[in-house]
This record gives C-alpha cells, structure tokens and sequence, in this order.
C-alpha cells in the first residue's frame, strides 16, 4: 500500500470558519446554519480547511494525542498536498462557511520500473511527526493493498473526514461520503481504501461497508524493543478498510 496517514472522524470532529470574535462552538444551535451544500474542494480552499482541521481533528486524532504533537506545518502540509486531485469536498452552510471536508487521494499501481517511493519519515524534520510517519511507514513495507487485489490499478484514499461538532446529527458525514462515492463511480474507480488510526473512526467506515483487510496492533509496533504508541482505550491498532465497487 503507498499508505497514507488516513484517519476519518465521525461527526463529533471536525471545526468551522469561524467569525473573529466569538467561539462558536458556544453559539445555540439556532445560529446553526443547516442549509447545507457539498462542494468540490480546490486548492484555493486549503487556508479554511486548515482552519477546520486545526481546530479539532489535528488535535483529536488518537496518535497526535499521545505525542502531543502541538503545532505542525509539516502535518499541515501533509493534510492539503491532493487537493490539486480534485477528488475532495466539503459540506458548506448557507454563510458560505466550511462546516465539514472529506479529503481525499488518489494512489496508482505502481509500474514495474518506477523507483521504490521514498519513505514518509524520511526527511521529516518534526520529531513527534516524523514518528507517526514511520508507523505509516512500516505499515507500508509490511502490507501492500495491490496485492490483495490484483485487478485494480487505481483506488481513491479517503484521508481525513471532519465534520464541525456543532453540526452533529445532520448526516453531513454521510452526505460527503456519498458524493465521495459518486465521484469513484464516473471515474470507474473500483476500490476505496482507508487506513484508521482510531477505533471510531473504524467503526465509522464498516457502517458503511467497508470491510477490514489489515490490522496491527500499537502493542505489537516496537521500535528497538519498545512500544512506541500506546493511546487511550479504545484506540488499539491501525486498521486497513476497502470497499469494492463492481
């Protein structure tokens, strides 16, 4: 797999454009604007959706946690580097403000002749960072989703899913994973792939079907005899989900 650091959050994650005066995560839900639209996301997106990811997934995402990763421009970068793919989207209210995002990659077979990709944590001059990237890494070297499925030369990564918490319970999540879909099928892409580093995130992905095609558990990752993750129960083990398109 050219695996990616994909995790996907259910509604109860995710952050808004905000106006600069006040937290509205405090605003009654009467202020919240349910006149939703999914848009596709470009490049000229990438300040809000960092202001969304910022607010709430980077510092929820159960591996961040732990190494208390704080600020990170490389995390940043790293989030928003497929947009220019054109696969991505975003739940938007009726001010025109960023209340979700599904991002997404696509990953090609590679050819026979390409070089071996370089790996994620090479380079990564961010010390917390550059650790989650070597777990990615590692999961790379050990498990390659082209072999499991021979037929399929393209797949589209669902990397992140964040969706303002102050807009749970609208199924805006579903409403970014079915445009999702419909982008996979008119560019008949036959596989969907996601990598989840937490246990809701998971469970979040088989309700909707996909299923479990590799599993590591953080207590069987060790680095020169060391555990090197160990985040709060639930979240136990990095876990591989597709979904096959006929």
């Amino acid at each position: 797999m050219a695996s990616k650091m994909s995790t996907v959050s259910s509604d109860a994650k995710g952050a808004i454009v905000k106006p600069s005066s006040t937290d509205d995560s405090t605003l009654p839900l009467d202020e919240v604007d349910t006149n939703i639209s999914i848009e596709l996301i470009t490049e000229d997106d990438a300040e809000d959706v960092l202001k969304l990811l910022k607010k709430f997934f980077f510092k929820d995402e159960p591996l961040n946690t732990f190494v208390n990763l704080g600020e990170c421009k490389e995390l940043e970068k790293y989030s928003t580097k497929n947009l220019h793919e054109h696969c991505s989207f975003k739940a938007v209210n009726g001010r025109g403000e960023i209340v979700g995002v599904n991002i997404n990659g696509l990953i090609n077979r590679p050819k026979e002749t390409d070089e071996p990709p370089a790996k994620l944590a090479d380079g990564c001059e961010h010390p917390k960072f550059k650790k989650i990237m070597a777990l990615m890494d590692y999961v790379d070297e050990h498990f390659n989703i082209f072999d499991l499925y021979p037929d399929v030369d393209r797949m589209l990564d669902v990397k992140i899913m964040s969706v303002d918490s102050r807009y749970r319970g609208l199924g805006i999540a579903g409403k970014l994973t079915d445009r999702t879909m419909q982008y996979v099928k008119d560019n008949n892409i036959k596989l969907v792939h996601v990598l989840c580093s937490s246990h809701f995130s998971a469970r979040v992905m088989e309700k909707l079907d996909f299923e479990e095609v590799y599993k590591l558990d953080y207590s069987d990752y060790l680095v020169n005899g060391e555990q090197v993750f160990d985040p709060e129960k639930p979240h136990t083990a990095v876990r591989i989900l597709t979904k096959r398109l006929a």
